[in-house]
């Protein structure tokens, strides 16, 4: 009998421990925020991971009446800035606004990472999803002879050498997203990696390469005729060029590559913080003049936590099967 009360007053002291620990965290919820919130970005400003923090940022600030602030912290696409928040108490104030690439790509291309994405954020919600879009320069001797994406894979079938095309850096979703065109169509295709979008882009329109998975920065060049898009590589098609199809439309159902920004809190963040966070990004996509600035910078996409995790979860295993394929070692 004596040892039953003990288990019996040991077991309710574990419960009103729990309580009490549940009402705090609660109760620590309810006065969220109370200071500034730091937004911490892994990119230089005036990116579109950069955009889209500041865009939330101002919403946030307005809506919670307290200070949310964008801190850039660069470097190593994106490893410095996850690592401090990976490292950041769980309490709402240190907040990672990530692009896919560090939370997907990094842990198969570098072994000696600081950070484990699934072990130590909590995903709040993905913000804009950013489709690449197949491209080559009409002027070019080679390019300008191709108009769809059957004349590029034709084109290459019949070059043993391979078709050269420029991407983002070795590792980079651009380079990724070739590898996977190259297997699904059966071609080969020489890899040039170029140090950003930015330099692949000017790579294909000075005819260095023959075709490009560019960024949405490319838009402007499409609808002047500087580039020409063969196809997006997103499972729907682009608003901003709604004529070009898709890879899948085209052939290659299931294929779809772009690269998302998403948010992300450390992994001891109590839930209700989450959850509000959650809320508050997704209503301020809803928001009309939030959406005008969102817009421009990709498809907006928001969804609840449990959704991300499982999207983190499968875009890092198919990642690391591509990579593992094609042999791709981080520079």
């Amino acid at each position: 009998m004596v040892g039953f009360k003990k288990v019996l007053g040991a077991a309710m002291g574990l419960g009103v421990g729990l309580g009490i620990a549940l009402a705090s965290t609660a109760a620590f919820a309810q006065t969220y925020p109370n200071k500034p919130v730091r937004m911490m970005v892994g990119f230089t400003p005036g990116g579109t991971i950069d955009v889209v923090a500041r865009i939330i940022a101002e919403h946030l600030t307005t809506k919670l009446g307290t200070s949310f602030y964008v801190e850039n912290r660069t470097g190593a696409n994106g490893m410095l800035a996850a690592e401090a928040v990976a490292q950041a108490p769980g309490d709402g104030y240190n907040i990672f606004v990530s692009n896919s690439s560090t939370i997907t790509l990094n842990p198969t291309l570098f072994k000696d990472l600081r950070y484990n994405p699934q072990r130590d954020f909590a995903p709040v919600t993905t913000v804009v999803s950013v489709p690449l879009i197949l491209a080559v320069n009409p002027d070019d001797p080679v390019g300008g002879k191709i108009k769809t994406l059957k004349d590029l894979i034709d084109l290459a079938k019949s070059k043993p050498e391979g078709v050269p095309y420029g991407s983002a850096g070795n590792g980079n979703i651009t380079h990724l997203a070739f590898e996977l065109l190259s297997d699904r169509a059966g071609i080969k295709m020489i890899h040039v990696p170029y140090r950003g979008a930015a330099a692949a882009q000017v790579a294909a329109l000075s005819k260095e390469v023959t075709v490009i998975f560019d960024t949405l920065s490319g838009v402007p060049h499409v609808k002047a005729g500087k580039l020409r898009a063969l196809a997006v590589s997103s499972s729907e098609r682009l608003p901003a060029l709604p004529d070009v199809p898709t890879v899948a439309e085209l052939g290659f159902p299931g294929f779809d590559v772009s690269f998302w920004v998403g948010i992300f809190l450390p992994k001891s963040t109590p839930e209700p913080i989450v959850s509000l966070l959650n809320k508050e990004i997704r209503e301020a996509t809803n928001v009309p003049a939030v959406r005008a600035k969102l817009e421009p910078q990709g498809t907006i996409l928001t969804q609840s936590p449990a959704d991300f995790a499982k999207k983190v979860a499968t875009e890092t295993a198919e990642l690391a099967a591509v990579v593992q394929k094609a042999s791709i070692k981080a520079d």
